[in-house]
């Protein structure tokens, strides 16, 4: 095999050349290191990972804990995560917590003890568990998706955060449907205890203050998140004396439960009840209706939760940053409204 000192004798540069160009540790000049990578091209050279973790201390890979990785959501933040990690060279291990608080303690230390430089996690509703081993162990982490309280974490641990915009696209949501004319609007809401859930329950009050509509709490049901619990809250919402005209759907994984209540109830969207949707996904333009959503930057929270951490790891003594990024209004016809150019 083709070993580092091979291939700074055919790039006619020093070994410490070849080294820094490997790992990124000082400016090369583009020539130098174009030189360097052919010459690893040429040769086939691959790099001792494991000797190179001894030396630096780092093992160049990240651990990512995301819950429901079927979820089309948490699939494009994968992607956007892999993405970047990839460019600045570094491999990715990833670990499912179910979004249990025990499960997700474990596979974070499991990740842990596998020597990853640093964590990105979406953190349960109940995350105290993680957050004391974590903090414990100083683990370079940036939260996605889910924002964590820094009150409940141990003195001292700092992190960093990066989500879309919650609040404010839900509030455009229930003012849409208000314009409409609905007075009764439905939401069916996340699981409870996630920075999530409550920004949206808090988006979806605001929309009903801007339009002059009072809060019921019976119109909130919670369908934690998943398409099961989403279709038993929406036949909940619709058994009420008086039942909803308009439906808010807190994730893409309720708007499909919450579809399927209504089929079951043989009703029809948007002639028996107008439905918006948070989290846009592939086919919601090719339902028909075709779905009113708001749709997450999903792939750049991944990109940023990546550039977040690999800033952490470079300056660790830096101060904690939250990102949040804008989410769009896809206006589509399950709202009610007519098809753009139609005259109907």
């Amino acid at each position: 095999m083709a070993t580092m000192v091979d291939v700074a004798r055919s790039a006619g540069v020093s070994v410490a050349t070849v080294s820094h160009v490997l790992n990124d540790t000082r400016p090369v000049r583009p020539a130098t290191r174009q030189a360097v990578l052919d010459a690893i091209d040429e040769l086939g050279y691959t790099p001792n990972t494991l000797a190179r973790s001894l030396v630096t201390s780092r093992t160049r890979s990240i651990g990512l804990a995301v819950s429901a990785i079927s979820n089309p959501y948490f699939t494009e933040i994968l992607q956007g995560v892999e993405a970047g990690a990839l460019e600045r060279g570094y491999s990715l291990l990833i670990a499912d917590p179910h979004d249990d608080p025990a499960h997700e303690r474990k596979v974070v230390q499991l990740l842990h003890e596998r020597r990853v430089d640093g964590m990105l996690v979406a953190p349960s509703a109940h995350p105290e568990e993680l957050l004391g081993y974590l903090g414990r162990h100083d683990v370079p982490t940036v939260f996605l998706d889910r924002l964590v309280d820094g009150d409940r974490t141990a003195p001292g641990f700092v992190f960093d955060q990066v989500c879309a915009e919650n609040t404010e696209p839900l509030t455009l949501l229930v003012r849409h449907l208000a314009e409409l004319g609905h007075k009764r609007i439905g939401l069916v809401a996340g699981l409870p205890g996630l920075s999530t859930t409550s920004e949206r329950i808090s988006g979806y009050r605001h929309g009903l203050a801007y339009a002059g509509l009072p809060y019921d709490e019976r119109l909130v049901v919670p369908g934690n998140s998943e398409a099961a619990g989403a279709e038993r809250a929406t036949d909940a919402l619709l058994s009420l004396p008086a039942p909803p005209t308009a439906l808010v759907t807190a994730n893409n994984a309720m708007t499909i439960g919450a579809l399927r209540a209504v089929r079951e109830r043989g009703l029809s969207v948007p002639r028996d009840l107008a439905l918006c949707c948070f989290d846009d996904f592939s086919w919601a333009d090719l339902f028909s209706p075709r779905l009113t959503a708001i749709s997450q930057p999903s792939r750049e929270i991944g990109a940023q939760a990546v550039r977040l951490l690999l800033d952490r790891l470079d300056s660790p003594g830096r101060e904690a940053r939250t990102v949040r990024l804008p989410s769009a209004f896809v206006h589509r016809t399950s709202c009610g409204c007519p098809e753009k150019g139609s005259d109907s």
